[in-house]
């Protein structure tokens, strides 16, 4: 098979969805890889290395959408690429449909294949390639709202572990899914108050006998919810529900309940946010205040980091990658249900309910589209 590595376009996006070793693996399974020029010098990745690894370098985005059956990606494709998708040609990527709709048109109308990383599901319900950034997202929410709640940038200017004598900030984390439970771990360690909310007793019970003594748990509710926002400093939205818009569990109405300063960090804003009031912004321009409230809402954080995101990315989809230009994507998807459940688009159909119910568009079943 064909591969096209293509560089991350969108603003402050640094990650690349293959290392020099990925494409040496690929290479050793008889594929063919094509990179474009600079794709993985955001992540610490010369050109000479992939060219060393086997790959071919490309100058431009054009001649790699151009040749390759598979594009493998890290961020979902933005307004410039969406004509450089040919009919029929694999996308392995973080898509997040049901949180932007242009976006879900646009590869219908481009009768491309869409896998998407974050609704490959296993048996048990884990993500397995969402797992990875989510807890690069986690971990860093509580050191961007840190850095948030100084004064000079509008927060309440607090620090948030405290010292001997003055009480520490208090962090309210909303989930206790990967990225809530690593939210809480990195707060905890600073030294704040922590409360993490999640709707299962079950995860509670787990999360009070994994969390040290500063962490709290309790049960999300409306109720809850609203009471803990009047104290807490930094409140990190970490909701996630695979494949389909997260829930508003914070609306405009109750930012009035809030301090002037507190921080909110929305780590679901790539789902459509758990906070109403955040919308999607870039490391350019990260944070905006509404009612003396700071939002942050970056759609890609682990794009800061990229030299530690981009392998523990790939440590994660290489095996998937490399089982779909082995065995093609329809025998691949037909072998392995997690793979199955990462079809979205197919051919001008959406195979994925979870976007279908999001923009209440036909739902065609994935079957059809595999026999």
């Amino acid at each position: 098979m064909i591969i096209g590595l293509p560089k991350e376009i969108k603003n402050n996006e640094n990650r690349v969805a293959l290392t020099p070793g990925g494409v040496a693996e690929f290479i050793k399974n008889g594929h063919t890889v094509y990179v474009q020029a600079t794709a993985g010098e955001g992540s610490g990745f010369s050109d000479e290395e992939y060219a060393l690894a086997g790959a071919t370098i490309l100058p431009t985005i054009e001649e790699v959408y151009g040749i390759a059956e598979m594009i493998v990606k890290v961020k979902e494709p933005i307004d410039q690429e969406y004509n450089l998708i040919k009919e029929g040609q694999l996308l392995f990527t973080y898509f997040h449909f049901a949180s932007y709709e242009p976006l879900t048109h646009a590869m219908i109308q481009r009768k491309a294949t869409c896998l998407a990383y974050e609704t490959v599901e296993l048996k048990d319900r884990s993500l397995p390639l969402l797992v990875p950034m989510s807890e690069v997202a986690g971990r860093m929410a509580p050191q961007e709202g840190a850095k948030y709640l100084e004064k000079p940038l509008k927060g309440r200017g607090i620090l948030l572990g405290g010292v001997p004598g003055v009480k520490p900030a208090n962090v309210l984390v909303l989930g206790g899914g990967i990225v809530g439970t690593q939210a809480a771990k990195i707060s905890a360690g600073f030294g704040a108050n922590v409360t993490i909310m999640d709707i299962s007793l079950k995860r509670l019970r787990e999360l009070d006998d994994i969390m040290p003594a500063n962490v709290t748990t309790v049960m999300s509710n409306h109720y809850n919810i609203k009471e803990a926002i009047k104290t807490a400093d930094l409140i990190i939205g970490a909701v996630l529900i695979p494949g389909a818009k997260a829930p508003h569990l914070i609306t405009r109405e109750m930012l009035k309940d809030m301090r002037p300063g507190t921080v909110l960090v929305d780590v679901a804003v790539d789902q459509g946010g758990c906070i109403e009031t955040c919308k999607p912004t870039t490391h350019e321009n990260p944070t905006f205040i509404i009612d003396d409230v700071v939002h942050y809402c970056v759609a890609n954080m682990p794009g800061a980091v990229p030299y530690t995101s981009t392998l523990a990315l790939t440590n994660a989809t290489l095996p998937y990658a490399l089982l779909l230009a082995n065995k093609g994507w329809k025998q691949a998807c037909q072998e392995r249900d997690e793979l199955r459940l990462g079809l979205n688009v197919v051919d001008g159909k959406v195979v994925y309910p979870g976007v279908a119910e999001a923009f209440g568009l036909p739902l065609t079943d994935v079957a059809e589209v595999l026999a």
